[in-house]
């Protein structure tokens, strides 16, 4: 208790340094909390993005489905698989998928259709939410499209315009109709931005003469089970078609996922190296100025043991106060923006990573652990940085020290 009280006194005897090295400390304290809680926050909206609107926790497909893309190439056993989802509450979605020609006036796309069940994509995800203009498909068939973004702007569509479709249907043959845009998506990534148009899977049934057939099974179980573990209970009603999780499918966006942790890491080294030497120049800077008195101290038999632990006690205590406050300050700046998110549309409507498009408001999202981790290391770093000019001080030869001027 003497050891902390004496370490709290020589703390303050310069009062401007050590509130400077509080300061910096608890501000590197609060921002590392912070930018924790941001990029933790970006990574969940993105994963949210690939699970909740398209690609879902897991995906049954054709083995030759993802290197053909051929109409032919359809799922086997798509009612078996569906009874197994739903017989555990897992939220399914099946899709065909086309291509064809699509004019409106003077104005002409290729696009990829996408025969889906609008009951099925409401209960799977949220692409139905997803819209700019217009509403979602309707239940019943009824010659509706929902168009991408950028195609609609290619065309030049909006909510109520009548489309011209040409494809190549599976019995060979050319089929054609008129499509009513009923809405348009808004960013939701890249390729399906430029390329997708949404239609009912009985319209989509009859454009391709294609009734029954599906080339991909979308999965879902809204957090109660993770995507291995979807992916292991389906495999047995999929029989010989693919059972991927959506880091399989794509592996860009589960790799930069995966080295967040890393990031994360080299941002707190390079945070806690500047907070480290801050403490160090502040307890240098103390040695220095108290060289006399440790001289005297040592003079009269203080063991160079308890000159280390003194000095090592202000680094303590300057970092369980810089931490708290520091951890105070950060907790408090993460929990706003968790609840008012930073809105980013005055710049982009959303921004595309690695295809995924994420949305342009950008929240927090706080943890227990990033707030405890940033102030545990900072404890210890106010401790380790305190090594060096303990040692300093404990190592000092009275005679010198007391005619040290």
């Amino acid at each position: 208790m003497i050891t902390l009280r004496v370490a709290w006194r020589n703390l303050w005897r310069n009062r401007g340094r050590t509130g400077i090295t509080l300061a910096a400390m608890s501000l590197s304290t609060a921002v590392m909390i912070l930018t924790y809680a941001l990029m933790l926050g970006m990574i969940t909206d993105m994963e949210k993005s690939v699970v909740e609107v398209f690609t879902g926790q897991v995906q049954v497909h054709n083995p030759a489905y993802a290197s053909e893309h051929s109409l032919y190439d359809t799922i086997s056993r798509p009612q078996a698989i569906l009874d197994k989802a739903r017989s555990s509450g897992i939220a399914a979605s099946v899709r065909a998928f086309g291509f064809g020609l699509v004019s409106s006036g003077p104005n002409s796309a290729g696009v990829q259709f996408w025969g889906v069940n609008p009951q099925a994509e409401r209960s799977f995800g949220k692409l139905d939410e997803a819209l700019l203009e217009g509403g979602f498909l309707p239940d019943a068939p009824g010659m509706r499209v929902v168009l991408g973004r950028k195609l609609a702007r290619t065309l030049g569509a909006k909510v109520g315009t009548e489309l011209v479709v040409v494809v190549q249907a599976a019995d060979g043959s050319l089929g054609n109709d008129l499509l009513h845009v009923c809405g348009i998506l808004k960013g939701v990534g890249e390729n399906l931005d430029r390329s997708l148009a949404l239609i009912h899977e009985q319209d989509f049934a009859a454009l391709f003469v294609f009734p029954g057939r599906y080339h991909e099974i979308a999965l879902n179980s809204h957090g109660r089970m993770t995507p291995e573990e979807v992916a292991s209970f389906i495999k047995g009603a999929a029989g010989t078609d693919e059972v991927k999780t959506w880091r399989q499918l794509m592996p860009g966006v589960s790799d930069m996922l995966n080295s967040f942790d890393g990031f994360s890491l080299i941002f707190e080294v390079v945070f806690f190296l500047i907070a480290g030497l801050g403490v160090m120049n502040t307890l240098l800077m103390s040695t220095y100025e108290r060289i006399p008195e440790f001289g005297l101290l040592k003079a009269i038999g203080t063991t160079p043991w308890r000159i280390l632990r003194e000095v090592s006690a202000e680094a303590l205590i300057l970092g369980i106060f810089s931490s708290s406050l520091g951890g105070v300050l950060g907790a408090c700046a993460a929990w706003y923006l968790s609840r008012n998110p930073i809105d980013l549309s005055g710049f982009a409507e959303g921004f595309s990573t690695s295809g995924v498009m994420m949305s342009a408001q950008w929240g927090a999202q706080l943890t227990i652990a990033g707030i405890v981790w940033p102030i545990v290391f900072m404890w210890l770093v106010s401790v380790v940085a305190a090594l060096y000019p303990a040692a300093k001080a404990a190592r000092l030869d009275p005679v010198r020290a007391l005619t040290h001027v």
